[in-house]
């Protein structure tokens, strides 16, 4: 079983930054792309940002140049460091991992999600 923790979210003045965090725990393997969602109320979840076992990423165009997203394998973490936040990247962040377990199935795992507000 394999759980993720988030951290990191809050209230932050437009302008502002925050990171964000997500941990993975439990019986991993090894992680293939690590990524970071958003969603607000009565929209479809989209992405923010991902990155690959390569360290290959991709970013949604409302977040390029600003956002960063970067990974620690030896700590299973994914992180989003958010600079130059704006009211509309107010959401839920959801950290999502595609994880091949150590019982070697490859399981897609999202977090709890995390609350981020910008706002002055």
């Amino acid at each position: 079983q394999v759980q993720l923790v988030e951290s990191g979210g809050g209230l932050v003045q437009p302008g502002g930054s925050l990171r964000l965090s997500c941990a993975a725990s439990g019986s991993i393997f090894s992680i293939y792309t690590m990524g970071w969602y958003r969603q607000t109320p009565g929209k479809q979840r989209e992405l923010v940002a991902t990155i690959t076992l390569d360290d290959i990423t991709n970013y949604t165009d409302s977040v390029k140049g600003r956002f960063t997203i970067a990974r620690d394998n030896a700590k299973n973490t994914v992180y989003l460091q958010m600079n130059s936040l704006k009211p509309e990247d107010t959401a839920n962040y959801y950290c999502n991992l595609m994880i091949r377990t150590v019982a070697r199935t490859v399981e897609d795992i999202w977090g709890q999600g995390i609350q981020v507000t910008v706002s002055s």
